[in-house]
């Protein structure tokens, strides 16, 4: 059975439709009639959409479904859509200590605090973040900046300078990316 749930929030007949094509349309179908319930339900869940006739303040994942009536392959369409979307952001973020790194909007964000990034920045704190040992200058300059060269460059310097004084100033951590003697890292 496929592993995306659909839970049908206060809307008993929906329920009842899907249900008797759960089997066709690969959706694992939920009915949830109480807020405390849907909470519940949705800790244990990964991949959900909630089904409601209003938003519910606070919650992700819904897909409100005002506009009735409405053909069921049609409703599937936006399901499926709705699915997708979700993947798509959930994949494009990335938790790096106490900062979510969201690569498609090029963004740093801790406690309410956002910060713009470049794609070079996005990239490097990423490939920093992939490997627990200091990553060396000529390194970055091949793997973030596909740069191969033996002249001397202080491209890699001058990015991680600027990227450090940012992050410096927007969540006032100075630790966030260190050097060390043989290149830098992210603890």
């Amino acid at each position: 059975m496929n592993n995306q749930n659909i839970i049908v929030y206060r809307f008993n007949h929906l329920y009842q439709i899907l249900k008797e094509l759960e089997e066709d349309i690969n959706f694992k179908i939920i009915e949830i009639s109480d807020e405390k319930t849907l909470k519940n339900e949705i800790q244990n869940l990964n991949n959900y959409l909630i089904i409601t006739k209003k938003q519910i303040l606070k919650l992700n994942n819904q897909f409100v479904l005002s506009q009735l009536p409405i053909k069921i392959f049609k409703m599937i369409e936006k399901l499926n859509i709705e699915f997708l979307k979700h993947q798509f952001i959930e994949q494009s973020q990335v938790i790096i200590n106490d900062y979510t790194i969201d690569i498609n909007a090029r963004e740093m964000s801790s406690k309410n605090v956002k910060l713009k990034l470049t794609e070079k920045e996005v990239n490097t704190i990423i490939y920093l973040s992939k490997i627990n040992k200091p990553i060396s200058i000529n390194e970055l300059q091949t793997q973030v900046w596909d740069y191969h060269s033996d002249i001397e460059t202080h491209t890699v310097e001058t990015h991680i300078y600027r990227l450090r004084k940012k992050i410096s100033k927007n969540f006032l951590d100075d630790n966030f990316i260190i050097s060390k003697n043989n290149g830098y890292q992210i603890k």
